[in-house]
């Protein structure tokens, strides 16, 4: 199952002193990037990956562990960016402790601010993104852009504006014959393989149906510090805001959502870069019980009912309700059975037992996925996640514009919007488009009256 969001640092400061320090070194990196391809370390006859974390937060650095930890790489972490300076270094000092032949980010490494990634990126030959999903698909492209191996944390995007420089960024990719990893890790799930392998065999048949599931519990929040800005308040808190998180039907029920849209393109054998996604969604959602201005504008629980070009129907339910059921799961329903994939379990119609997963030590998805893209890497094996990490995120997207308009929107549709609160600039002291009341309260979406594409 996939942690919850960590906690960011008790510090919501970010050091402009860092910031200004660092700003000299990235100027210097960003232009060492112009040097002709033969000049790279890597081409010039090194098999060490240089790795660059953008991003050092729970999920950041717990990839870079996992990257550090691969079997099937040589690689050393040499940049670091986050948008805090004291988070970097804590993850710098834990990756340190954990790798210490592995680790080597000088002081003028360390790269600080909104726009720390581009110099990180320079510096390496694979990068790690994990910052919040709101900056991931301009990041993404600023690596791609500059010829690197990825691994992109999930969701890829929170509106079209978004999935669609994803979406560019990752045929570009293939052009460049990059290796890319998103972090949907069920993919490299034993048990979840499995079941998809039984299921091609034809075990419950054609699909008819399915339901998904993430209601768990409200995550973190930093309170709202004095001389903060509205900028560095928000992307403190960037789980609460829109253009930053997606809301949870994005962040976190994009796995479950995933799942689904990866079990139909297997069944009906849709190409890597074409994967299979619902043509239109409805729903309903809302703000029942976490109703405080510290909670940003995010909802509370959403249900979509997801449509796919066969007429297969995908129920979708997440939730962050205290003291309700929790479940984290996925069901898939066919003519002849019934599949749980997270379980490893398939039935029939009467609820007999068809199959079972019985895999002992399996190991942990979250670091394979980081052995096969260095073995991707190393054997030049073609390999993008992008495309099906892409889809499934604006799969969840389609689902939030839905529950949030109370209307039936059909995938080109949403696609095509133009509608981003991304801000105009990217600093501290800018303006963001999204701004609270006089009484601390955020716009929240009104099913019927919000504007949604």
């Amino acid at each position: 199952m996939t942690p919850e969001p960590t906690n960011p640092s008790t510090s919501v400061d970010p050091t402009r002193r860092g910031f200004l320090k660092t700003s000299a070194a990235a100027t210097a990196t960003v232009a060492a990037a112009s040097l002709p391809i033969e000049l790279c370390a890597q081409v010039a006859g090194s098999d060490q990956l240089k790795l660059a974390l953008i991003g050092c937060g729970g999920r950041g650095s717990g990839a870079a562990n996992q990257n550090l930890s691969s079997k099937e790489g040589n690689v050393k972490l040499v940049a670091m960016a986050d948008a805090f300076q004291d988070r970097l270094e804590g993850s710098l000092n834990n990756l340190k402790s954990q790798h210490p032949d592995k680790v080597d980010v000088k002081d003028n490494k360390k790269f600080v601010g909104l726009d720390a990634y581009e110099a990180a990126i320079h510096e390496a030959d694979l990068v790690i993104l994990a910052t919040p999903p709101g900056f991931r698909p301009r990041h993404f492209k600023a690596a791609v852009d500059a010829g690197k191996h990825i691994f992109s944390e999930k969701p890829t995007n929170t509106d079209a504006v978004g999935a669609r420089i994803y979406h560019e960024a990752a045929k570009l990719a293939d052009a460049k014959n990059l290796k890319v990893v998103v972090g949907l890790q069920r993919h490299y799930q034993r048990v979840y393989q499995q079941t998809l392998a039984k299921l091609k065999e034809g075990m419950i048949g054609d699909i008819v149906s399915g339901q998904v599931y993430w209601d768990g519990n409200t995550p973190w929040v930093r309170p709202r510090t004095p001389n903060q800005t509205e900028m560095e308040y928000q992307v403190t808190n960037w789980y609460f805001f829109v253009w930053l998180c997606g809301d949870h039907i994005v962040e976190q029920h994009v796995h479950n959502i995933d799942v689904f849209n990866w079990f139909m393109s297997e069944l009906l054998g849709a190409p890597n870069d074409k994967p299979i996604h619902p043509i239109s969604a409805q729903g309903m959602g809302g703000r029942q019980v976490r109703t405080g201005v510290e909670f940003g504008q995010i909802y509370d629980h959403h249900y979509v009912e997801y449509t796919y070009p066969n007429g297969v129907v995908l129920n979708s339910q997440c939730r962050h309700q205290e003291g309700t059921w929790n479940q984290v799961s996925e069901t898939i329903m066919g003519t002849k059975g019934i599949c749980y994939p997270a379980r490893g379990v398939i039935q029939d119609r009467t609820g007999k037992t068809l199959w079972s997963y019985k895999g002992e030590d399996d190991p942990d998805p979250y670091q394979v996925e980081h052995d096969e893209l260095h073995k991707a890497i190393k054997t030049n094996t073609p390999l993008n996640n992008a495309y099906y990490g892409n889809v499934s995120s604006f799969t969840a997207v389609l689902g939030r514009l839905a529950t949030y308009g109370g209307v039936q929107l059909k995938w080109d549709d949403a696609w095509n919007s133009n509608l981003t609160d991304f801000p105009d600039k990217l600093a501290w002291d800018a303006e963001t488009k999204i701004k609270p009341d006089d009484k601390g309260f955020y716009p929240i979406a009104v099913p019927g009256k919000t504007k949604v594409i």
